[in-house]
Parts: C-alpha cells; structure tokens; sequence
C-alpha cells in the first residue's frame, strides 16, 4: 500500500517552513521561506500580509520539489494540509481579500498607552475572566483599537462592516480558498482579547465596549476541522483539504503529545513558552499566568495555562554578541561545567522585563554577586542557570491552587541541546524533563491534527506511536544544591520588584 502523507505549513515571524510528514509522523521532505519585517516607528513592528502569503507558497512549492526529487512525483498520497501560524498576528482586509493595513505583528508595542488606560479604567478583571488573558499589547485586540483610533479609513472599513479580521491562519485561509472560507479555530481566537473562551465564542461585550461592533469576524471551529480545500495556486495538481488550523506554541504543545491533565511542554528558544494541558474545564490563572485553549477537537476542547519568559537564549546570544564572553552559543555549556558551582553569581535576564509569573516589564537585567574571585564561566553559568529558574518558577505557579500536577515537562527549541541546562532544570522539577529531539514540532502537531481529521489516525492513542528517540533527565545527586541555589536567585529578584 501507498504511503499517506501530510503537508504541514508552519508560518513563522521571520519565516515559514513547509514540512510534509509520513504516516509514521517521520520527515519525507521540508523546505523554508523567508520573511521580513518592518520597524516604522520605535516600538512598531509590521509585516506584509502578501508577502507572509507569498512566503507560504514559495516555502511549500520548494518542500514539494523537495518530495519529488527523494521520494515521488506522484502527489496523490499527500492526504491534506495542516497550518501552525505565529500567534496574536492578525490582517484586516476587504471583501476582495485586498489588506486594509500591515500586518500587526505579536511583538509589535504600539498599544502600550491603550493598555494603560484599559488598565485605569478597572476592566482588567473583567478581561481575565471573559478571555483569560491579561491587558497587554501581546494581544491583538489592544493593537486593533490603536488602528480604529488612529488610521481614519480603518475606522471607516469597521463601521461599515467591511473590515475582515483575522489572525494569520484565518488570512492565510482566506486566501487558499480563493475567499470560500473566513475561518479560525479556537485557539488562534483565544489569543485575541475578543473571544470568550468558557462560551467559545466571540465576546460582544469587549465588542462593544471598544466600538469594534462592526469588524468582521471569522467563524470558530476546532484546531482539527475541514477548513475548506487548496491546491497552492497550481502547486499541486489536485486540491487537498485543509484539516486543521492552530496557534504556534499550542501546536508544539500538541506534537509533544500534552493530551492529559498536567502534561506540559517548554519551547525553549530566545524567549520561552511553557503551556500545561489543564484538561477540558477551564482552570483560573493567577498572577501573570493565562489561561488558554491548549487544542481543539470536533467533540474535545482541552485549556491550558500558559507561562511566557521574555528571554532565556537570548541571554546567552547577549554574552556572546554584547560582551564577547564566548565565541559560540554551544560553548556554554563546557563553560559552566568547567566551575564547580555558580560561585554565588546570579543573573536576572530582565533585558526587556521579566516574564510570567511576575510580568514586570519595567524591570532592567542585573548580575549580583559579583566578586574578585568571580569569572567568565561564572557569569556564563550564572546566565544558563536563569533559564531552569524562570522556568521552574512558571511550573510552580500553575501547580499553586494543586487541581492540576506536572506529570512531565516535554521540552524543545534550541536550548534543549544543552545538557547542562536540561540537568539543571530536572533538579528543580517535581518530575522528569524529557526531550524527544522531535523536529518542527509545530508542523508535527499542526501534521497530527490534520491527520486526525483526514482520517489517517483513528484516535488520538495512535499518535502515542510516533517514533522518537528521547532524552530523559530526572532529579539527581545536585538537586538539593539546585533548589538552594534557586531560592537564592529568587533573593535576587526580589531585590529589583
């Protein structure tokens, strides 16, 4: 029998990669496009909405030649299309499909006085509770109000009702359909600040509260659904469906198999996000946690809580670039072990702010601890040692009211080649940290999803089966020493709240 494939776009910031997956959830062929993005004034940050579409059929026509030269040139076998997308991105457009702005992208602060004033006006409360999310201009509603406010003719496509609004995946939807489908799925809308996420549908009463009565909105569906067929304008000969749609992050969550109460994953990359699958009744977040839908299926809407750390390689690109403490990333690790401890250094990556469970943005990076005696590779060790803190921190919360325990922390990004960070993080935790080396696992969830849909799975235990060689840390002989440490680390926050 015919190997059954599954295309899988996972559209980036800065790029999108196309992979396609065998049945088996193994690489047959992968490809990437770049993306640009524009910085027009400080503080804002952009992307042609043409451009992330064009991207997406370059990067898939590329991954398709890919599967023709090492595997076949009989495309027939590719069952249907997953998309993973960056989240809080969002387009407006027209009927037409025709942008009626840039892109706003997720890192884009343009709101931060909107944000203010929704603060001062004591909705904040209001927000959590309907959308599970803080005031902030990660999310994208905050950025929409700062459109209508300030760029007259978007005022004027909202009020008359035809200003189209959606996340990436809903564009990117939009337009391989030739406009037949207006659609997102549920948890690319539980990052907008505009989707009440216990009723699972769009909150009219934000709506109202921020004059957006007249934008358009996608219909909702789950993360794994037929949303309508493509055949990447020509790329391929006949159209596919595309059977799922989901957010970046809750799509890794996905490919590392978080399917039951207190499984959680840590995408460790330049910054990190850390989700804990909650179960299918939605849990309270606290401090700066949110609470959020983990994926989605026809008969199945699982929450997370989910924890964002503002930087952890970023840290160790800083020392590397900034300070020229080493000439590699990857020489990191050798640095740190060549100490016996930290030395009593401790670094506070608060370049941009401090992420959850303190959301502090206002806070500046600081070293304490300092001495004579106090080298390089104390500094370089006292910088990895900040990612396994931040981290264990973030778990800690979202064990806090005790309904929901870590089973196991699923890790991937960068970051996770490091062996002494991985270490080091098994020592804090109350349970094992295990690294699957799965590549693109974004695209592998998003693949997995669609697969479910198209029918190549039964059932979610068949994706259980996935081959993968893991590494598994556990707490060892320098846990003690670990944990003392982090109570000294979190002295050290303290000094800056």
């Amino acid at each position: 029998m015919k190997d059954r494939y599954i295309l899988a776009i996972d559209q980036g910031t800065s790029a999108t990669k196309t992979v396609i997956f065998d049945s088996e959830g193994q690489i047959a062929a992968r490809a990437s496009a770049p993306l640009a993005s524009a910085f027009p004034r400080p503080g804002f940050v952009e992307q042609d909405p043409e451009a992330i579409y064009r991207s997406v059929l370059e990067s898939v026509g590329a991954c398709l030649e890919s599967f023709r030269g090492r595997i076949s040139d009989d495309f027939s076998g590719i069952l249907a299309c997953g998309i993973s997308n960056q989240r809080e991105t969002f387009v407006l457009w027209d009927r037409k499909g025709a942008p009626l702005a840039p892109a706003v992208v997720w890192q884009c602060k343009r709101s931060v006085d909107i944000c203010e004033r929704l603060r001062s006006s004591g909705i904040g409360e209001e927000i959590r509770e309907r959308t599970g999310l803080l005031i902030d201009p990660y999310f994208s509603a905050t950025k929409i109000i700062w459109l209508a406010e300030n760029e007259r003719s978007v005022r004027g496509e909202i009020d008359a009702g035809r200003a189209f609004f959606g996340t990436v995946d809903a564009w990117l939807a939009f337009r391989l359909t030739g406009g037949q489908t207006y659609a997102t799925d549920h948890t690319n809308a539980s990052r907008t600040l505009l989707f009440n996420i216990t009723e699972l549908d769009w909150d009219r009463r934000l709506l109202a509260e921020w004059h957006l009565e007249g934008l358009r909105l996608p219909e909702v569906h789950p993360s794994s659904h037929r949303y309508g067929e493509t055949d990447f304008d020509g790329r391929l000969p006949t159209p596919i469906p595309i059977s799922a749609m989901i957010g970046d992050s809750h799509a890794a969550a996905f490919g590392e198999q978080c399917l039951t109460p207190g499984a959680a994953k840590a995408t460790i990359g330049t910054g990190s996000s850390i989700m804990m699958n909650v179960g299918q009744r939605r849990r309270a977040a606290q401090g700066a946690l949110v609470s959020t839908i983990c994926f989605s299926l026809e008969d199945r809407v699982d929450y997370a809580l989910e924890g964002i750390i503002v930087s952890c390689g970023a840290t160790i690109a800083w020392l590397r670039d900034q300070l020229g403490m080493l000439a590699e990333s990857r020489d990191s690790e050798s640095m740190a072990r060549d100490v016996a401890d930290n030395g009593g250094v401790y670094l506070v990556p608060a370049f941009s702010g401090l992420g959850a469970p303190w959301w502090r943005m206002d806070l500046r990076a600081a070293i304490l601890g300092l001495t004579f005696g106090s080298t390089k590779n104390h500094i370089v060790r006292a910088a990895l040692e900040s990612i396994p803190y931040q981290i264990a921190e973030v778990i800690a919360a979202m064990e806090a009211d005790g309904v929901v325990q870590l089973t196991d922390l699923k890790v991937d990004g960068g970051i996770t080649e490091n062996n002494f960070v991985m270490q080091f993080l098994a020592d804090l935790l109350p349970a094992a940290v295990v690294c699957n080396g799965v590549e693109d696992v974004s695209a592998l969830g998003a693949a997995g999803l669609a697969g479910l849909e198209a029918g190549l799975y039964p059932d979610l235990d068949a994706l259980v089966g996935f081959k993968s060689a893991p590494r598994r840390f556990t707490a060892g002989l320098q846990s003690s020493g670990a944990k003392k440490c982090q109570r000294q680390w979190k002295k050290a926050v303290t000094t800056l709240l």
